[in-house]
């Protein structure tokens, strides 16, 4: 009898202007995947569907990053019994996040390839994972926990590497946050390359100070978000990788908005639901978001 597993990951934004690699925001944007473990092997070739966002662009076979992900942590819970698994599994996909545009993609797809390797192993007898240990494992194949935590526990989460782990902090002042999606795209690792390996201790400072003064404004006082969001640590090394997302970040904090680069960019996050047309630059999708609070939701369909 097959077994159906449907789960929703939703989009993150990672670092919120000063808290580079550590904070992260879970939003109302999710991909939606369904996926049936048969009685029977599936065309290996054919295991994936894909719709939305990426579809032209991403594999159909086993090598889909989901897929890759599922296998490789399904044989750490089911061993040699892993293999035959994956044959009789299939995968449809409907993408909703903007894929290299810093909202978090990989990381989604990364969350859904463990919380479905998890699902299907209990199913059968076996071990599942725990939402910490799936942060442990996520972190180990990202190289960082700043998108997977809030991908894995929703809101506005704290992380902190080697090992893993995170903390959730309550978003009280802030209901609906506007993410301004260009058309072009960013590798995260040239965005990551261009910030130099070490920095004056003087900055170091300001950015400490100004990411527990987000974390204060984003759970207490919307009225420091502007002066908290200021970062002085990446954003500036990178402004050569995206400069018109930079313009736009200054045109915003100019009119007032907290307005930062979203993870390794080119996305804008501004902390309002409320940006106003003419500031909209053409070309560029403003989506108005809710702040996802439960993380990846996973049920047997």
């Amino acid at each position: 009898m097959s077994r159906v597993f449907r789960l929703e990951v939703p989009a993150t934004s990672a670092n919120i202007g000063p808290g580079y690699d550590s904070l992260g925001l879970a939003l109302r944007l999710v991909d939606t995947l369904v996926l049936t473990l048969g009685d029977e092997p599936v065309d290996p070739d054919a295991a994936v569907t894909v719709r939305g966002e990426g579809a032209e662009d991403v594999p159909t076979d086993h090598s889909h990053l989901i897929m890759r992900v599922l296998s490789d942590v399904l044989a750490q819970l089911q061993g040699e019994s892993a293999a035959a698994i994956m044959t009789r599994l299939s995968l449809d996909c409907t993408n909703r996040i903007p894929h290299s545009r810093g909202l978090g993609s990989s990381a989604a797809a990364v969350v859904a390839g463990i919380a479905l390797a998890g699902a299907v192993s209990e199913s059968l007898g076996g071990p599942g994972l725990t939402r910490e240990r799936m942060l442990e494992l996520a972190a180990d194949l990202e190289g960082h926990p700043d998108n997977a935590a809030p991908a894995i526990f929703g809101g506005l989460t704290i992380a902190l590497p080697e090992p893993a782990r995170a903390w959730t902090v309550p978003v009280r002042t802030v209901e609906t946050v506007t993410v301004l999606i260009p058309a072009v795209r960013l590798d995260t690792l040239t965005a990551r390359g261009l910030i130099p390996a070490t920095i004056a201790h003087a900055v170091a400072a300001e950015n400490s100070a100004r990411t527990g003064l987000l974390v204060h404004a984003l759970s207490t006082d919307a009225t420091a978000l502007l002066e908290a969001t200021d970062d002085r640590l990446h954003q500036e090394f990178r402004r050569s990788a995206y400069p018109e997302s930079m313009a736009l970040v200054d045109d915003l904090r100019a009119r007032g908005i907290p307005a930062v680069i979203s993870g390794a960019g080119p996305t804008v996050l501004a902390l309002t639901g409320d940006v106003p047309a003419e500031a909209v630059p053409a070309g560029v999708r403003a989506v108005p978001v809710g702040i996802d609070e439960e993380g990846f939701r996973l049920e047997f369909a």
